[in-house]
């Protein structure tokens, strides 16, 4: 639908705030929600999800709150340029990542930008009974948006972890205090989210009651450029650092079934015949076991650092998800 922004904020050093107006107005959503927004990269039409921000809408209008990263592959730079009165196109409010209620308690995690979804789920627990507490963690104050807001709403159920100030989360303790019973919900970059489904696990917990959001697929290593080789088509492909690797196959004509764009469903996966360089998986889609045996890679957002890949591009089929 077509949409407006009707105003721009900063949210903190290198994160601008974004209300943007859908025609008709915004409706209610579930905590944890995000919208598709239409973006132009390199002049090209793509797509990026961005979580809302809040329980929620703000006077008829969603917040997004977008960082600006140096090795994006080009939405947040597009998202940077925007002033407010430019017209978008986003969808509806849909959700992955939806706050189940009714559990004896809740811990929300949350690495810098991945606060944006657990703002809004941190305002809906404050309204019930539940006891929940939100670990926020954070290069640097500066850097943290809605902290003050957070601070007013939270207290002492509010747990901030800054590097600068010489305070890291140690993820086995803050879980070890959650119920047995209770639920976490991480949104961070790919290092904290691998952590925590270590620590998780480590502490014999039910896989089914961590629940993640995966944009920030961001991974171990800076993005570089790298070159893909497809052995049975003899065709060998660049990989610019602000493109994927499935977006470059496409663009030079090898055809790759895919869906989610997220690293979640496997559907882009494909076999890794040789690599000369590291994989930096991104996805969730593969357990951590098959990541570290490097035989398949999900091509939507997972990269090579320092060399080129060789794939094959028939599809995997023995493959199973991480998680049900």
């Amino acid at each position: 639908m077509s949409a407006r922004v009707r105003t721009v904020q900063t949210a903190a050093a290198g994160v601008r705030s974004f209300d943007i107006v859908p025609e008709g107005g915004a409706r209610t959503y579930a905590p944890g929600s995000h919208i598709n927004v239409s973006v132009l990269i390199s002049d090209e039409p793509d797509v990026r999800s961005y979580s809302l921000v809040g329980r929620l809408p703000v006077n008829g209008a969603y917040r997004i709150a977008v960082k600006r990263l140096p090795d994006s592959r080009g939405g947040s730079a597009y998202m940077s340029t925007l002033q407010p009165g430019a017209h978008l196109m986003i969808t509806e409010p849909a959700s992955h990542f939806e706050l189940q209620f009714g559990h004896p308690e809740y811990l929300l995690l949350a690495g810098g930008i991945g606060i944006t979804p657990l703002v809004g789920m941190a305002e809906a627990l404050n309204r019930g009974s539940a006891p929940f507490r939100l670990a926020y963690a954070g290069r640097s104050r500066s850097e943290m948006p809605f902290v003050e807001q957070l601070a007013a709403m939270l207290g002492e159920r509010l747990d901030l972890f800054v590097s600068d100030e010489g305070r890291r989360v140690d993820l086995l303790t803050e879980i070890g205090q959650l119920h047995p019973d209770g639920e976490l919900y991480v949104c961070g970059p790919v290092r904290m989210r691998n952590a925590a489904f270590r620590a998780w696990a480590d502490q014999g917990r039910e896989a089914v009651r961590m629940r993640f959001e995966t944009f920030a697929s961001g991974g171990r290593r800076p993005s570089r450029a790298f070159v893909v080789r497809v052995d049975e088509l003899g065709v060998e492909v660049a990989v610019p650092e602000n493109r994927s690797m499935l977006e470059a196959l496409r663009d030079a004509g090898v055809e790759v079934m895919w869906d989610c764009l997220r690293g979640e469903c496997g559907l882009c996966a494909v076999p890794v015949l040789a690599a000369d360089g590291d994989i930096d998986h991104r996805d969730v889609f593969l357990s951590v076991e098959q990541q570290a045996q490097g035989a398949v890679i999900c091509t939507c957002v997972s990269r090579v650092v320092g060399g080129g890949i060789t794939i094959g591009a028939g599809l995997r089929s023995d493959l199973a998800p991480r998680r049900p």
